[in-house]
């Protein structure tokens, strides 16, 4: 069961969600999932800022004027994709990191629990039938702009979700064994 849900994960982009609803139950048990990915010193640095209903709409005007501010190449179409984008979403979560006040690891190790508890989302996500993309654009440097963070705390993506109606293709990779070296 595990390894059906790890290979039938995959990103399914906003444009293709439908327009049924993630109820709040959805969204915390995929919360939960996270809350369980590993941790080194357990300092558990994954933050997540829920945005769902009224507030995706306001991420995308949020975006979409930051990109307009900063592009060096302005572009209509690419403006109105991404304030269109957070709205064809059952659910946004902006993902974040606490960095440890102490540092008392690698800054690394801290985004690769964050990253593995973003895994744990998708399988989740992929349990429940549910789509989901994490997208990392430049603009999450700006998060903070548009919700207050913590000291230490910044924004890594958005992992964006929703119900899906078609059948999602199948994939492949290439052998383990071409990206194995025993010694």
């Amino acid at each position: 069961m595990l390894e059906t849900i790890i290979k039938n994960r995959r990103a399914v982009f906003p444009p293709q969600y439908n327009d049924k609803p993630i109820s709040k139950e959805a969204i915390l048990k995929i919360l939960e999932a996270a809350n369980w990915a590993p941790t080194h010193r357990k300092t558990e640095p994954w933050r997540f800022k829920i945005m769902h209903g009224e507030s995706q709409a306001a991420l995308g005007v949020f975006l979409a004027d930051k990109y307009k501010e900063t592009a060096k190449f302005f572009s209509e179409f690419k403006y109105e994709n991404i304030k269109n984008y957070p709205k064809k979403s059952g659910c946004v979560i902006a993902v974040c990191m606490q960095r440890d006040p102490k540092e008392s690891l690698p800054e690394w190790e801290e985004i690769a629990a964050v990253a593995m508890a973003v895994q744990n989302m998708w399988l989740m996500c992929t349990d429940l039938g549910i789509g989901a993309y994490l997208s990392t654009p430049n603009l999450v440097k700006y998060f903070h702009e548009f919700h207050a963070l913590n000291e230490g705390e910044r924004c890594l993506g958005f992992f964006y979700m929703g119900h899906y109606d078609q059948a999602l293709p199948a994939w492949d990779r290439s052998p383990i064994e071409d990206k194995t070296h025993w010694i």
